[in-house]
């Protein structure tokens, strides 16, 4: 995967107006936003799945580990499907194999089969994965590098009001007004079972279809859309005078990586658990279809906290700001864990907001002075989004062994390491 080098030097990105990076920036944002939207659904699936297959936590958190795997598996293919067709058509590829799998949520609802959906997120997240790989560098790369931070996180910030709206969106369309409990579920006889499977599992149905079409379309006004060419592998002559260093002697990728991991599994990891966590009696003791209304704030404290900081970023250095924002969001953790009721809900709610700048801090703090292996070290950056996949199984197995309360000490560790990134391991140091 050949991407165009960061540094301003002679490359194709210094040979285009303003205006058209303007007119880019605004058509790969709404990408942005669309898989922001995606992902946080998954959010509403998690407590919405696990009365229906009786699940426990760690088996719900299968759900994630699925979709937040693909990024594992798809990140390598998604670099190279850039270097054959280029960056637009990848995006449209990989907007139709997201609306694939958005379809592929009516089968599963209409068996219905937790494996079925478990393979729908698959698929949606594989065409994910390839606008990850492709937009998230193209962003870095669409303008001058010192402000590639400021800009990814103004995308980032729309990928928040994604985030923000998808639990309102969710609550009203797929969670139930009355939800039966699991001793309720456990209780029924197979046929009554099945009904309420099928029942419940339907109303997935209309939203996913909704959304799948969204996708086709969008798909195909990416491609009627005329995009500023980077110097990708479309410049067949570039590759081969590509340096052969590995990535993994680039200390500040191969930290960063870690760092993007263990930023996506805490992420992920908070907003699956909320609904059920608010709806815990000594928590918010409030209904699940309430709870997912709460969601939509811990989102939306990270689009708010990403406009800010695209503006702050414009005056701070980005190892600055990332490191408060991982002291703040570790306190706010353990403060949730320490305490009950509304202290412990709104804590975890403002977690969101110094959420907001890590992931597009990391990302380019990670591929800085790659030069010509900017692309292939995205790609690794991408892969470690898999975080997203472990780390919320791992809490969903440590809750239900120590509750769900305490099980928010595996976050609070990660913001741990995201503060040691910011201070030390994100300084470059040239391989010898």
């Amino acid at each position: 995967m050949a991407i165009t080098n960061v540094q301003p030097a002679g490359t194709t990105t210094t040979q285009q107006p303003t205006q058209a990076y303007g007119g880019a920036l605004a058509v790969v944002t709404s990408l942005f936003f669309m898989w922001g939207f995606l992902t946080c659904l998954n959010d509403i699936l998690v407590p919405h799945l696990k009365p229906i297959f009786d699940l426990n936590y760690a088996q719900v958190m299968l759900i994630q580990f699925a979709f937040f795997s693909s990024y594992f598996v798809f990140s390598l293919p998604a670099g190279k499907l850039i270097d054959w067709v280029g960056y637009k058509r990848s995006m449209v590829l990989g907007l139709m194999t997201m609306g694939l799998g958005a379809f592929l949520f009516i089968p599963a609802a209409s068996v219905p089969s937790y494996p079925l959906f478990l393979g729908a997120l698959i698929v949606l997240a594989a065409g994910m994965t390839i606008l990850q790989v492709s937009a998230n560098p193209y962003v870095a790369v669409l303008g001058p590098p010192r402000t590639a931070s400021s800009r990814l996180n103004l995308t980032q910030a729309f990928n928040s009001l994604g985030t923000f709206i998808a639990p309102f969106f969710g609550a009203w369309l797929i969670l139930s007004s009355a939800p039966k409990t699991l001793d309720e579920v456990r209780q029924m006889s197979g046929e009554a079972l099945q009904a309420y499977r099928l029942h419940e599992a339907a109303s997935v149905k209309m939203p996913y279809l909704g959304l799948g079409l969204a996708l086709v379309v969008l798909g195909i006004i990416i491609a009627l859309v005329k995009l500023p060419p980077m110097a990708t592998a479309e410049h067949h002559g570039a590759s081969k005078d590509k340096p052969t260093t590995s990535l993994w002697k680039y200390r500040h990728l191969v930290l960063g990586a870690i760092g993007i991991f263990t930023y996506v599994g805490a992420e992920v990891s908070i907003g699956s658990f909320l609904v059920n966590y608010f709806s815990q009696p000594y928590i918010g003791n409030i209904p699940e279809k309430v709870a997912a209304h709460f969601v939509a704030f811990y989102w939306g404290g990270a689009m708010v906290g990403r406009f800010i900081g695209s503006a702050i970023l414009q005056k701070v250095r980005t190892q600055i700001l990332l490191g408060v924002a991982a002291v703040m969001a570790c306190a706010l953790v353990v403060t949730s864990i320490l305490t009950t009721g509304h202290v412990a809900m709104w804590s975890i709610i403002l977690v969101g907001f110094f959420n907001s700048i890590m992931f597009p801090s990391i990302f380019t703090l990670g591929i800085a002075e790659l030069g010509p292996q900017t692309g292939d070290g995205s790609g690794m950056l991408i892969m470690a989004i898999v975080g997203g996949a472990i780390i919320p199984w791992l809490q969903g197995g440590l809750a239900d062994r120590i509750g769900i309360h305490h099980a928010f000490v595996l976050p609070a560790v990660c913001y741990l390491y995201i503060l040691y990134y910011a201070l030390k391991g994100s300084r470059v140091v040239k391989p010898a």
